[in-house]
């Protein structure tokens, strides 16, 4: 398998059929159980998952080796170490479930267990339809264009936060007074990561710590376009592991120095 867009693509075609098949709250909020990675799963992650897990058994019936790593399902072989396909079919679940269109698919693909492995990553939006595309060496593209307009500011004036139950938000706003004079909570890390990579926000950091499958497809967007980003809880970035555990909150921003600000405002209030 190497045309790997045609095959994301196809999932994110598959997947607006689930949310076709599921309009509103009604058909998409139940809990049906818990995903490997810890949080509830809906029954629109639950269908969206089946979707998913259709097209990929598609994919090794016709001959195609590689490891899936998914937010519902875990890690599963399909016969092969690698490639090492990471994957949350809806990223920004809760906007999903309540209908905020802003939410994601996430696909990376990797040629080795680590975050320094992917060479594609994936995010469609499922909201404003925008495709977002990172090659490693390559570039990051917005649909067909090369991002390389504007970036995020050197003096920050959007942080976006992700992972933002009320009582973290609260514990950690004051500390972020006088980094940037604005603030957006958003609810998909996965978009928020493109958004930084495009130049629109300046900062992004998560309240508890990411997975993989949250960040490895957006995170090659942004090291395409020269900006940092990091686990700091858990460095270095390159060795993180490409699993379904939450290893360390994440950072982002222009420069390396601008990450470790935002760590130590997070980290003031323990």
């Amino acid at each position: 398998m190497t045309d790997w867009l045609a095959f994301a693509r196809r999932i994110a075609a598959d997947l607006d059929g689930v949310l076709a098949e599921h309009p509103t709250r009604l058909e998409r909020e139940p809990v049906v159980g818990a995903g490997e990675g810890g949080d509830e799963t809906t029954a629109i992650d639950a269908a969206a998952e089946r979707a998913v897990v259709t097209r990929l058994e598609e994919l090794a019936a016709a001959g195609a080796e590689f490891t899936l790593v998914s937010e519902e399902l875990g890690e599963r072989s399909f016969g092969a170490d690698t490639p090492r396909l990471v994957l949350d079919p809806i990223d920004g679940s809760m906007n999903a479930k309540r209908g905020v269109p802003f939410f994601s698919v996430s696909l990376a693909v990797a040629d080795g267990p680590r975050m320094s492995d992917v060479f594609f990553g994936y995010v469609f939006d499922f909201g404003a339809r925008e495709e977002w595309v990172g090659r490693r060496g390559t570039g990051a593209f917005l649909g067909d264009a090369l991002l390389s307009g504007p970036g995020p500011k050197d003096d920050p004036e959007i942080l976006s936060f992700e992972a933002t139950q009320t009582d973290s938000v609260a514990k950690q706003i004051g500390d972020m007074v006088g980094f940037a004079p604005r603030t957006r909570v958003m609810g998909s890390l996965a978009l928020t990561l493109c958004h930084l990579a495009a130049g629109r926000v300046d900062a992004v950091c998560s309240l508890k710590p990411a997975r993989s499958v949250d960040i490895a497809a957006a995170q090659l967007l942004v090291a395409e376009r020269g900006l940092a980003i990091d686990l700091p809880d858990r460095p270095p970035f390159a060795a993180a592991p490409l699993d379904v555990s939450p290893h360390s909150r994440v950072v982002a921003a222009a420069t390396p120095e601008l990450c470790a600000e935002l760590y130590r405002r997070l980290s003031a209030n323990g």
